[in-house]
């Protein structure tokens, strides 16, 4: 449950410590004392959208810190898949400045806003006047029946995502046979193509290295047999550096035998002389090679314009294109074994359409069943609530049969619409075309009392539920607060007497102007002081006895009535 809210440079709140208790607590004031931003603050610090107009005028940033007894430890494994140790106090912190840079922490622990959410949305349900809107959508009507339905139909659903995984998986292999017969036509005209022109060019790994080889020697033909004449001639024609190297051999051979010194340098330049020998034979070799090189030009131009043509086409490199021959051969050769292939994927996908469809029915019968039993308790729960000629039902469109059945979805084939009567005599209607703002309240409570049955949420906020609601009606909405919160924080903004009675712990939200400036307080009420808030909320006059009567006998209804719950 939500213990404490620390609220900081937010709108007309310079700092604002909210205590919480179990049960029904209920905050009052007058209009535009600031109700709506203690919403605000807590939907920021829960993960909301932030926006630099929520800043205080004047401020440089807001900060909201919200600190919760998780009792149940429903939050364990969410906070274990965020890396973050278990406790049974979570204190959610969240700042944000002119610069629109947002810190969310968790226990001191950085986390993002999607995190955040992960964690928030199994500690608080909030509830205000958009979600009346959010329901007269039947999208959101179906989302609502499973969130009812959850512990009966999670085992069918996470069967049904793995089957539609696998149904979507046979489609792609059906579409990537390619289409229909025209298309498949095509695309194998293109693929013989390629592959003739591929194969027809008989492309060696190395061939361009070879290729560019050669065409350097052919443009630099008469250069290089020039240069190798000149140096072969150097050391090996008559008087050349050989000749030179000979003399010089035997003169030092002649006195190696007087000295190892003498015969040390007769070995080294006999080694050097061997050397020269061997690199005069490589150049006379290389001058036979240049002297009979014969390679037509044109055909080592043409060559290389075909590699650098398929290049283009098919791959950066020779190796690339010989990657691209291999898939558009084994693409072809599936083309053209289409028939079998097609077949045997649509086998396949029949035999799936026959479980998946075997899975959306039943999931629709579970549906179906809970919602029967959700539309008895509704019912039960709008007449509490002062509407006793109500009638809710959840229509379901039709099952398709299994050849007209649209496979297009892993949640099913359902379709539900909310269909609402308020009064008697009333055909029951789309929701959406006859339900008034007061009815809506009521009707919305009765949903929350019934869905507190079936999750672990431990704190329910209600913003100006009760809209358009009083009297003998706003009674019942104020003791279906008190019957919730027996089993679930409420934490309830409020405009009725009825309501604010009924509250285990009341909060007073204030508007002071002093020096220039305005700022909004929120005050713990004493036992005396929460008279005094239910007489101005029944627009009496604290000085009126009758007024406190008044006010004393809503409070004394309220206990009792709270009293008797508990027995």
């Amino acid at each position: 449950m939500l213990e404490k809210l620390i609220i900081k440079n937010i709108a007309l709140i310079e700092n604002v410590e909210i205590n919480f208790t179990k049960g029904l607590n209920v905050l009052s004031g007058e209009t535009g004392a600031g109700k709506s931003v203690i919403i605000e603050a807590l939907n920021f610090v829960l993960g909301a959208k932030a926006d630099k107009s929520l800043i205080r005028s004047g401020e440089v940033e807001c900060f909201v810190s919200a600190e919760f007894f998780d009792e149940k430890g429903i939050c364990k494994d969410a906070l274990n898949d965020i890396d973050i140790e278990p406790d049974s106090t979570i204190i959610i912190t969240r700042k944000f400045n002119l610069d629109g840079k947002s810190t969310v922490k968790i226990n001191g622990v950085s986390v993002t806003v999607s995190m955040l959410k992960s964690i928030s949305s199994l500690l608080v349900d909030v509830h205000g006047q958009s979600e009346h809107f959010m329901l007269l959508s039947v999208t959101n009507q179906l989302i609502l029946l499973d969130k009812i339905a959850f512990n009966d139909i999670k085992d069918v659903k996470e069967k049904l995502s793995s089957l539609y995984y696998e149904y979507k998986q046979i489609l792609k292999q059906i579409d990537d046979l390619g289409g229909d017969e025209s298309q498949r036509l095509l695309r194998l005209d293109v693929l013989n193509y390629q592959i003739k022109e591929i194969v027809d060019a008989d492309l060696k790994e190395d061939e361009e290295d070879l290729l560019l080889d050669l065409k350097s020697k052919l443009v630099n033909q008469e250069k290089i047999s020039i240069n190798l004449g000149m140096a072969k001639s150097a050391l090996s024609d008559e008087g050349g550096v050989s000749d030179i190297l000979a003399n010089a051999t035997k003169a030092l051979q002649n006195i190696s035998s007087f000295g190892d010194n003498y015969n040390a340098v007769y070995e080294q330049l006999s080694q050097i002389s061997s050397s020269i020998d061997d690199v005069s034979s490589d150049i006379y070799n290389l001058l036979e090679d240049v002297q009979d090189f014969n390679f037509d030009p044109d055909y080592v131009e043409n060559r290389l314009d075909i590699i650098k043509n398929l290049k283009k086409k098919y791959g950066n490199s020779i190796s690339e294109i010989h990657l691209f021959l291999d898939k558009a051969i084994e693409e072809k050769e599936k083309l053209e074994n289409f028939n079998e292939t097609y077949q045997n994927l649509l086998s396949n996908k029949a035999k799936i359409e026959k479980v998946l469809y075997d899975n959306y029915l039943e999931l629709s019968n579970i549906r179906r069943a809970t919602a029967n039993e959700f539309c008895k308790n509704v019912v039960a729960e709008l007449q509490d609530v002062g509407m006793q000629n109500a009638k809710f039902e959840i229509k379901f469109n039709e099952h398709p049969n299994l050849d007209n059945c649209k496979f297009d979805s892993n949640n099913g084939f359902d379709v539900v619409e909310f269909l609402f009567s308020a009064n008697k005599g009333e055909p029951l209607k789309p929701m959406s075309q006859i339900i008034s703002g007061g009815e809506m309240s009521r009707f919305m409570l009765s949903i929350k009392a019934q869905a507190s049955k079936f999750n672990n949420i431990n704190t329910f906020i209600f913003d100006e539920i009760d809209a358009g609601i009083s009297g003998v009606v706003a009674k019942t909405v104020s003791q279906k607060f008190a019957r919730i919160s027996l089993n679930t924080q409420v934490i309830a903004i409020t405009h009725l007497p009825q309501i604010s009675a009924m509250a285990d712990n009341n909060l007073l939200i204030e508007k002071i102007e002093a020096d220039e400036n305005t700022k909004t307080f929120v005050k713990q009420l004493t036992s005396k002081e929460k008279i005094y808030e239910i007489v101005r909320l029944i627009g009496g006059d604290t000085s009126s006895e009758s007024a406190l009567n008044h006010a004393n006998e809503l409070i004394d209804f309220a206990n009792q009535y709270k009293k008797n719950l508990t027995l």
